[in-house]
């Protein structure tokens, strides 16, 4: 990827991101619509295995409220887990995962 001080810092970066963005209360998916980023990008800026560019990180500073520097501070990247996180108890499907387009649950009538 580059020099060992692009990956250090790139790993602050991503440690960062993270660490305000769960701070912030944000999806990585509510981050990437709030700083208008792809969500698949969001997921390689975590990791740390992407450069990003300067308006890249203006538009995550001021997605999160903070100054572009925090973004630099030196701080520890987690190894990423695969997989999806476990659902919190108490946690509902949204309503559209509830009934799928075009389908009614079953025993609902239709409003004709």
């Amino acid at each position: 990827m580059g020099s060992e001080n692009l990956v250090r810092y790139l790993r602050f970066i991503a440690a960062n991101t993270r660490r305000y963005r769960l701070k912030r209360g944000f999806t990585q998916e509510a981050l990437a619509e709030v700083a208008d980023l792809d969500l698949r990008f969001i997921q390689r800026i975590e990791r740390g295995t992407t450069n990003l560019s300067i308006s890249v990180l203006v538009a995550l500073s001021d997605a999160l409220a903070i100054a572009p520097t925090a973004l630099f501070r030196v701080a520890k990247l987690s190894p990423a887990r695969p997989g999806r996180p476990r659902k919190q108890p108490g946690d509902k499907a949204p309503p559209s995962a509830r009934y799928p387009i075009g389908r009614r649950a079953i025993g609902e009538k239709s409003g004709t």
